[in-house]
């Protein structure tokens, strides 16, 4: 079955937004896991407009599921992750003003760079996942650094979900594909959602994990956490079983 990790940095975004500490990131966390995520993410920016360094620090003290920390390895980011020894460390290509991620990396042009920064943090144990887009070279060139997993960027397929999902999700299924060949593990996570996340899971070969942040936090305004931890549980569950809906 696939994982699900949570990302929790809306629930700072939240806490941000008034001061203060409400609602606590470390107690949503703690719920989160409580209510069945395998996984918590993380991704500090560097104006902490969200999840905080500090966050992430306290956040290490508690977390028993996975412990994911993306981002775009600057020189504070390679530091913290170091200082952390997370579980496992995502490395996203974010411009310092992106809003979110847009884009996976171009594992041929940085193909140095990334396989010092893969060398690093794998030195102290820790699982490293390069952020790609659908493209078998991008593919490729992750396997080429030495990093254990890729993880696609999902932003297209969910784009494209409701106008022809067959299309929409290709890409992905033949670089799904290209990454078991190689061997390389495979993650997905951007804009995955309800509507969408059992449609990509049931086509993807090899799934290992995916990360959601939004749209989850999103619905447990609507549902509750620990329903909706559920009910994205339940898409990623008995897929076979209902392969044909």
């Amino acid at each position: 079955m696939t994982r699900l990790s949570v990302n929790i940095n809306k629930i700072a975004t939240l806490r941000n937004a008034r001061g203060g500490n409400t609602p606590n990131v470390v107690r949503v966390a703690q719920d989160a896991e409580r209510f069945g995520a395998q996984g918590i993410t993380v991704h500090p920016r560097p104006d902490e407009r969200h999840i905080r360094y500090q966050d992430v620090l306290d956040l290490k003290e508690v977390v028993t599921a996975e412990f994911n920390i993306e981002g775009n390895p600057d020189d504070r980011f390679i530091e913290l992750v170091k200082r952390v020894k997370p579980d496992q460390v995502t490395l996203v290509p974010d411009a310092p003003d992106a809003i979110t991620s847009n884009a996976g990396w171009n594992t041929l042009h940085h193909a140095d760079h990334l396989r010092r920064l893969v060398d690093t943090f794998k030195s102290d144990g820790i699982r490293v996942s390069i952020f790609v887009d659908a493209d078998e070279r991008m593919v490729e060139g992750a396997k080429a650094t030495g990093a254990d997993r890729i993880e696609l960027y999902t932003e297209p397929y969910a784009a494209h979900f409701y106008d022809n999902r067959e299309h929409a999700v290709a890409s992905f299924v033949q670089a799904a594909r290209v990454a078991n060949e190689l061997g390389i593990g495979l993650n997905a996570g951007h804009d995955l959602n309800l509507d969408n996340l059992r449609y990509f899971a049931q086509h993807i070969p090899g799934l290992l994990e995916v990360s959601i942040g939004h749209a989850l936090i999103s619905d447990a305004l609507y549902f509750g956490l620990e329903n909706t931890i559920q009910m994205y549980l339940r898409e990623l569950s008995n897929l076979e079983l209902h392969s044909g809906h």
